[in-house]
C-alpha cells in the first residue's frame, strides 16, 4: 500500500504546534503511521491539559474522528462530556459550533432557514438562506435527547450525506464534518429516546463512567483554583483529512473482514447461525453498518497505536461502542435483567476468530 500524499501546507495557516504530516513528498506507509501516531499523542496530550482521566473515552473519540464517523457519548451530568468535546475542537483548529438541544428547539435552528430580503432600490424580494450551526467542522450536539425526535432528525441528512437541503436547494457541508453528541441516561427526567435511524448514524456509542477516587481528587484540586489552561491548536483541517484518507486506504485481510461480518451477523435473531442467547434475548440486532464500522474502527485504532496491520484485538476493542446502541433487547431479557453489555460479553466468547479461508460459526 502506498500512503496518500500529505497536503501541501498553506502559508500562514498552520497552527503553531502543528505535528501531523505536512511534507508534500510521498511517505511510506510505515512513515505515515509513525507520524499519525505521533500526531495523535500530541493531540491527546493537549486535551489532557484540561481533562483528567477518561482515557478510554478520549481514545474512542479519536478513533471515531480518524475513521470519519460520528460519536454519541452517554453519561450522567458532570462527567466532562461537553468539556472534552469543546477542548478537542479547540485543539483541532477547525470551525466549531455547539447546539444546546432543548424541548423547544426547531429543525431550522440547526440547519438554517430562508429569509425574505427586499431590495430597497427596486422593491424586489428574494429568498436568502442563512446557514445554521450545523455548518461547521466539529458540531457538538449537547444533550441531544432533550429535544423531540422531529428536531433530532434534522441531523440525519447532514450526518449521512454531508449535505443540508432547505427550500429545495442542497447545500454542501465542508469536510471534515464530525458530530459529537452528548446524551443523558434515558431514565432521567425530560429525555426523549433517539429513533433507531438516528442511533444508527453514530459510529460509536461511548459510555462514560465515574472517575476513580484519585482522578476525582485531582479534578477537585484543579477546578477549585484560579488557574487558566491555554489549549493550543495542534492539528489543522487538511491534516485531519489526510489522516482520514489514510485510514480508509489501509488494507485489511479477508480474515479480519470475516471476523467483523461474523460478529455483526451473530447479533441477528433470525440468522440461522445466531447463538441461542441472541434469539432468546434480542428483538433485533445490528445491520450491515455495524460490520463496516467494526472494520473502520479497527483500522483507526491500529493506526492510532502505530500499527499498519489490523488485528482481532482491534476489532474486539471497538466491538462494544459499535454495537451497544444497535442491539435491542426483548421482553425476555428485560424480565431477566439482562443488559446489552452482558450480551456483548457473551457474543465475544460465542464468535471465535475465524481461521484463514473459512468463516467462523458461532458456538452454542
Amino acid at each position: 500500500m502506498s500512503a496518500p500524499t500529505p497536503p501541501t501546507p498553506t502559508p500562514g495557516a498552520n497552527p503553531p504546534n502543528s505535528v501531523a504530516p505536512v511534507s508534500p513528498d510521498k511517505l511510506t506507509p510505515e512513515a505515515a503511521v509513525k507520524r499519525i501516531h505521533h500526531a495523535a499523542r500530541v493531540l491527546k496530550a493537549e486535551v489532557q491539559k484540561v481533562i483528567i482521566g477518561q482515557e478510554q473515552m478520549l481514545e474512542e473519540m479519536l478513533i471515531c474522528l480518524f475513521a470519519r464517523g460520528h460519536c454519541l457519548t452517554i453519561g450522567v451530568p458532570g462527567l466532562a462530556k461537553t468539556l472534552t468535546v469543546s477542548t478537542l475542537a479547540r485543539a483541532l483548529h477547525m470551525k466549531f459550533s455547539r447546539i444546546q438541544f432543548t424541548p423547544d428547539l426547531m429543525p431550522s435552528d440547526i440547519t438554517g432557514t430562508e429569509l425574505i430580503e427586499e431590495d430597497t432600490a427596486t422593491g424586489k424580494r428574494t429568498f436568502r438562506f442563512v446557514r445554521g450551526p450545523v455548518f461547521a467542522n466539529v458540531v457538538l450536539a449537547d444533550e441531544i435527547n432533550r429535544t423531540p425526535p422531529k428536531t433530532q432528525a434534522a441531523l440525519l441528512q447532514a450526518m449521512q450525506e454531508y449535505q443540508v437541503t432547505a427550500g429545495g436547494t442542497t447545500h454542501e457541508l465542508d469536510p471534515p464534518f464530525f458530530v459529537m453528541a452528548t446524551q443523558n441516561p434515558i431514565e432521567q427526567e425530560g429525555t426523549y429516546p433517539l429513533p433507531e435511524a438516528q442511533l444508527d448514524r453514530f459510529m460509536l456509542s461511548i459510555n462514560i463512567s465515574y472517575p476513580t477516587r484519585e482522578e476525582e481528587r485531582r479534578i477537585v484540586k484543579a477546578t477549585t483554583q484560579s488557574t487558566t489552561v491555554e489549549i493550543q491548536p495542534v492539528m489543522r483541517r487538511r491534516e485531519l483529512l489526510w489522516i482520514q484518507q489514510f485510514v480508509r486506504q489501509l488494507p485489511s485481510s479477508d480474515h479480519m473482514v470475516d471476523y467483523a461480518v461474523d460478529l455483526a451477523r451473530a447479533t441477528r435473531p433470525l440468522d440461522p447461525h445466531a447463538p441461542p442467547f441472541i434469539k432468546n434475548w434480542l428483538a433485533w440486532g445490528a445491520g450491515p453498518r455495524a460490520a463496516q464500522y467494526l472494520m473502520l474502527g479497527a483500522k483507526a485504532r491500529a493506526v492510532l497505536h502505530g500499527r499498519l496491520a489490523v488485528t482481532a484485538a482491534d476489532i474486539r476493542a471497538v466491538l462494544r461502542p459499535v454495537l451497544r446502541h444497535r442491539l435491542f433487547t426483548n421482553f425476555n431479557a428485560d424480565a431477566e435483567g439482562i443488559t446489552t453489555e452482558q450480551i456483548l460479553d457473551k457474543l465475544v466468547q460465542a464468535v471465535p476468530e475465524p481461521s484463514y479461508g473459512e468463516p467462523a460459526t458461532p458456538s452454542t
